[in-house]
C-alpha cells in the first residue's frame, strides 16, 4: 500500500491540483508539477544509488532542509517559478511521507536517518 500512495501522491495526485486550481492551463501545468519529478536525479549520485527503507529528506542535495527552504521562496515569484515551486515542495511532502510510513515500521530502522529527529517530532504530533 506504500508504494500506491508514494506513486499516486507523485503522478496522480499532481492532476487534482492542476485540474482544480489552474483549470484554465490544467494541462499545462501537469506537465510543469510532473517535470519536478526531475528533482530525483539526485539520487543518481548517491552512493549506493538505491538503498531500500533510506528517507531522503535531508539525505539528498536537492532534498535538504536548505533546498526546501529555495522552493519555498519560488513560491512568491511569478509563474511557472510558483508552480516549480508547488511541485517541488509536494514531492518533499510525499517523500516525507513515505519516509514517516516507513519509520512507523521500523523506528530503528532510521536512528542514523538525517530527519530523524523530523520524524520522531511529527510522529508524536500524529501519534503515530
Amino acid at each position: 500500500m506504500q508504494t500506491f500512495i508514494h506513486y499516486f501522491l507523485h503522478f496522480v495526485f499532481p492532476f487534482f491540483i492542476a485540474f482544480v486550481f489552474f483549470r484554465k492551463d490544467w494541462k499545462k501545468v501537469y506537465l510543469i508539477l510532473i517535470a519536478t519529478m526531475l528533482v530525483d536525479l539526485d539520487h543518481l549520485v548517491a552512493n549506493p544509488i538505491f538503498q531500500a527503507n533510506r528517507c531522503s529528506i535531508n539525505f539528498h542535495l536537492l532534498h535538504t532542509y536548505y533546498a526546501m527552504s529555495i522552493y519555498v521562496v519560488l513560491l512568491f515569484f511569478r509563474k511557472p517559478f510558483n508552480l516549480i515551486g508547488i511541485g517541488l515542495l509536494f514531492h518533499m511532502l510525499t517523500d516525507f511521507n513515505d519516509c514517516l510510513m516507513m519509520y512507523s515500521g521500523c523506528e530503528e530502522c532510521f536512528a542514523d536517518s538525517p530527519a530523524i529527529e523530523l520524524l520522531k517530532a511529527t510522529s508524536r504530533l500524529l501519534g503515530i
